[in-house]
């Protein structure tokens, strides 16, 4: 418990330098979204850019210090601020909206992509020299695409050429958000296009890993006495190698779940995704610092938690990090 209790204080703290490093950007940034906003209209006195930076929290009355204990405090609350460029919608708002569609699509797609890879990858290493092992440069291949170019190649072949799915948008013009059959299988149909080619641009990163972890664990005594005793081969290489060789991708799993929170910038671009990506592209390509803001904040939070999982998980996982957590 000792160990699971330093790795709480220590993310605790990484948190905390998150939140503070979130708090410093915008103040040691020229300017601020407030003065980017009135550029567009030199018209406005004096007393509407007050007005505007109370609203916005981006006035600089009062010492540092206070400034930093207001945001800490409307941090507490849930206020992340109002945004720019959708005055006068809230950032948690916006956030709340577009985040679940990155969690499902993003999401899903890397929960495949993992089952998958690694599945493949502990076949090939089983079978080392057979058909699958030698198609490897093929997966390698389709990982080392660029991103957007793969992208557009789905789109051309399965939405352009074909007619199978569709693409742009997260469903169908007309259609209400909202849980009921048709706007369900609507967001779907959108769906497979952008989540088909996560799949095929990640799979092989996890396949590779788990092949080379499986040749390496296959060659341990244990193994090999395990063969010795006349277990079948199915149970020597799930129970025996890849429940060993799995830690690593498992670790890296837990990882690649905190990132699933930014998104995939490129593809919610590319098929025009209501996402947290391309809600944050929004927000680049307006200035909207604040939207900016909380959208880093809840990456930075959401990648510490998903590395405190990780941790945990070789914990209860892996006996000799207990053994070693014990000294």
């Amino acid at each position: 418990m000792s160990f699971i209790t330093r790795r709480l204080a220590f993310y605790a703290v990484a948190a905390w330098v998150a939140i503070t490093v979130n708090f410093a950007i915008p103040r040691v940034m020229p300017g601020n979204a407030i003065d980017t906003m009135l550029a567009k209209f030199p018209t406005l006195d004096a007393n509407s850019l007050h007005a505007l930076q109370a609203e916005f929290g981006t006035h600089t009355h009062g010492s540092l210090l206070s400034q930093y204990f207001s945001y800490l405090g409307n941090l507490a609350h849930g206020n992340l601020g109002l945004s720019v460029n959708q005055y006068p919608a809230k950032v948690t708002t916006i956030i709340a909206q577009t985040l679940p569609w990155t969690l499902i699509l993003v999401g899903m797609a890397t929960i495949i992509s993992f089952a998958l890879g690694t599945g493949l990858g502990v076949l090939a290493a089983w079978r080392r020299g057979g058909w699958l092992d030698r198609s490897l440069p093929a997966f390698t291949f389709l990982q080392a695409t660029p991103y957007f170019f793969l992208a557009l190649v789905v789109i051309q072949l399965f939405a352009v050429s074909w007619g199978l799915f569709p693409f742009g948008q997260g469903y169908d013009l007309g259609q209400s958000p909202g849980w009921n059959w048709s706007f369900i299988s609507s967001a779907a149909d959108h769906s497979v296009l952008p989540a088909l080619t996560i799949v095929l641009t990640s799979m092989a990163g996890w396949m590779l890993q788990m092949r080379n972890m499986m040749i390496t664990t296959i060659a341990e005594d244990y193994v090999l006495v395990a063969q010795a005793k006349g277990l079948s081969p199915r149970r020597v290489m799930f129970t025996y190698a890849a429940r060993n060789a799995i830690l690593p991708n498992l670790a890296g799993f837990a990882l690649s779940l905190g990132f699933v929170v930014a998104g995939a910038l490129v593809m919610e671009i590319v098929f025009s995704y209501p996402g947290i990506g391309l809600t944050l592209y929004n927000a680049v390509t307006s200035d909207d610092f604040p939207l900016l803001q909380g959208i880093f904040l809840v990456i930075s939070l959401a990648v510490l938690g998903a590395c405190l999982i990780a941790d945990i998980v070789y914990f209860v996982a892996d006996p000799r990090t207990r053994t070693r957590a014990a000294y």
